[in-house]
């Protein structure tokens, strides 16, 4: 399908109701994405969109659900939604539905988020009357969808979104078993800021003759983030975390570490010299998450501490670092990090720890962006050193079991007790009873 450029809000035949809100926001002039996806949208057609983070994916699709919704006046069937959207991380599903709540602030509109990490009932009542926009995980929806909960067979148009972050989860499987729930009929729109195989597949599986709208090379980090690597051995990355932070004008930063115990340490070492700093990962639970990003949100506090969960879905303007205190193992997850920061229009920073053993994901991370990140000096460094062998796991011994000798009568299964019979369980506790009131060998000794 052919893309017309259009320049304002008012030029894409949204409603009143959609526009007011969108005014309310202080836009006026959509985004390359938005611009491109919005009227094939609004005609009926599948979408691919590849965009990277800080795009105006979000709006890209949301504005046009919205308008359908503003055009039909029936009500959704119980259990039953009309739109679906699939994001892979609570946090995206959240930011969202907070989306759909902006500009559909003006419509009469239901809606429903069901993630993981919370209590499934308040979901379940939820979807009972039926919606018209479920926001989901593909982990919870399948489990709603197998007790009943909701049904798919009323969807009109299903949206993937990070279709490739959901890729790296292992969500795949899941996501086919979905979209075979769904109605052939539907509208299939997908949003990837990668085009991986797998991706490309799933597109040519699902979608119809998709109009296909590329808005900048893909995994391309934007200008506006000033980058540095950094030559950190792994034992003086701690140390290092400290002098940065310490050094640099850090007004509130994000801190990305690739396990959940790492990030619960730095958080922890953070908070030992004086930061006010919260830990965010798939251990923690829904609240806990939700109170950490509110708390970094209003300035509570300035460090958050986070795997790549929240790569994507956080979308706060004034995060003025990223730091990225190891290296992700997916080179594309460093363009989605560093994501975090110039959002808005605004400028940022980005600074990477480096140690021998990252050698590896330095390289893919240059070879996915274009361009060197290390200077020469250092490269010459890190291409010497010697990477210390980790130390061989310890075999574990197990116990041995000396097989049982026999009961004496050539068996060799241990006997079970025979269970006793009323009378004998009385003539049991009588002498029990008779055992603990008869003296003790001192009281006999001493009589």
């Amino acid at each position: 399908m052919n893309v017309i450029s259009l320049k304002q809000f008012d030029d894409l035949g949204l409603a009143e109701p959609i526009l007011r809100a969108i005014r309310a926001e202080g836009y006026t002039t959509p985004t390359p994405i938005q611009e491109g996806i919005i009227p094939i949208m609004s005609q009926g057609g599948d979408v691919v969109g590849i965009a990277q983070t800080g795009t105006g994916k979000t709006a890209a699709f949301v504005l046009p659900l919205l308008q359908r919704l503003s055009e039909q006046k029936s009500k959704p069937q119980a259990t039953a939604c009309r739109f679906l959207v699939l994001a892979p991380t609570r946090e995206l599903a959240a930011q969202i539905d907070k989306q759909v709540r902006i500009y559909g602030r003006f419509l009469n509109l239901k809606t429903a988020i069901i993630v993981g990490g919370v209590k499934p009932g308040p979901q379940i009542r939820a979807l009972k009357p039926g919606v018209d926009i479920v926001i989901a995980t593909p982990g919870r929806l399948e489990d709603h969808l197998s007790t009943g909960a909701v049904r798919l067979d009323r969807v009109e148009t299903v949206v993937l979104d990070e279709a490739d972050q959901m890729l790296d989860l292992g969500f795949m499987p899941a996501i086919r078993r979905l979209m075979a729930k769904l109605p052939p009929s539907r509208q299939t729109v997908l949003l990837s800021a990668t085009m991986p195989k797998q991706i490309r597949r799933l597109a040519d599986d699902f979608l119809t003759d998709p109009g296909e709208i590329s808005v900048a090379p893909a995994a391309k980090p934007i200008d506006r983030i000033d980058q540095h690597m950094m030559l950190v051995a792994r034992a003086d990355k701690r140390a290092a975390l400290l002098e940065v932070v310490g050094v640099s004008n850090v007004d509130r930063a994000i801190v990305f570490t690739r396990t959940k115990r790492g990030a619960d340490r730095v958080c922890q070492h953070l908070k030992k010299a004086g930061h006010k700093a919260a830990a965010i990962h798939g251990n923690r639970s829904q609240g806990q998450r939700d109170r950490a990003l509110a708390d970094f949100k209003k300035g509570r506090i300035t460090m958050l501490v986070a795997t790549d969960i929240a790569a994507r879905g956080i979308d706060i303007d004034d995060v003025s670092h990223v730091i990225n205190y190891e290296l992700p193992n997916v080179p594309e997850a460093y363009v989605h990090r560093i994501g975090r920061t110039a959002r808005a229009g605004k400028s940022g920073v980005a600074i990477s720890f480096c140690d021998p053993s990252e050698r590896k994901q330095l390289r893919d991370i240059e070879r996915l962006i274009g361009r060197a990140l290390m200077s020469d000096e250092d490269r010459k460094v890190l291409e010497t050193a010697v990477v210390p062998e980790a130390p061989p796991r310890k075999k574990r011994v197990r116990a041995q079991v000396k097989p049982w000798p026999g009961n004496g009568d050539g068996s060799r299964k241990p006997k079970r007790a025979k269970p006793k019979s009323g009378a004998r369980k009385t003539a049991a506790k009588r002498k029990s009873q008779k055992q603990r009131n008869a003296p003790s060998r001192r009281d006999r000794v001493s009589a």
